[in-house]
């Protein structure tokens, strides 16, 4: 077969020579990490627990109150259209009735169900 082993074949391996130490790795590495630049504001900062030029919990819950109102308002008058019409007339159906109109289409469902059946088999 020959000399399948043979060094001489084989590329030189990562690995085939001597080691050496991790701190003998070259590479320059800072002696210490960058110093952070200085962040100023433009604002002072606010003081823990005053009430100075802060909202009360009122006046937010009365905000949020307003906004809610104002949202309700602007969804009802743009008075919808054919799909929320449809929505309005379920909301006003009871429950027998509901029960009644499913049960309705769904047999109707199964007639054509069937007709189409009876039509492909003659």
């Amino acid at each position: 077969m020959g000399n399948i082993c043979s060094k001489s074949a084989n590329k030189s391996d990562n690995f085939s020579g001597p080691g050496r130490p991790l701190a003998s790795a070259n590479g320059s590495q800072p002696s210490s990490a960058p110093v952070p630049q200085k962040v100023t504001t433009s604002t002072p900062g606010r003081q823990l627990g005053g009430r100075e030029g802060a909202q009360s919990p009122d006046d937010a819950r009365g905000a949020a109150a307003k906004a809610a109102e104002a949202r309700a308002a602007a969804g009802a008058k743009t008075g919808g259209g054919k799909l929320s019409a449809n929505l309005a007339a379920q909301k006003k159906q009871t429950q027998a009735q509901l029960l009644s109109a499913s049960s309705e289409q769904e047999r109707r469902a199964r007639d054509a169900d069937s007709t189409a059946q009876s039509q492909a088999y003659n």
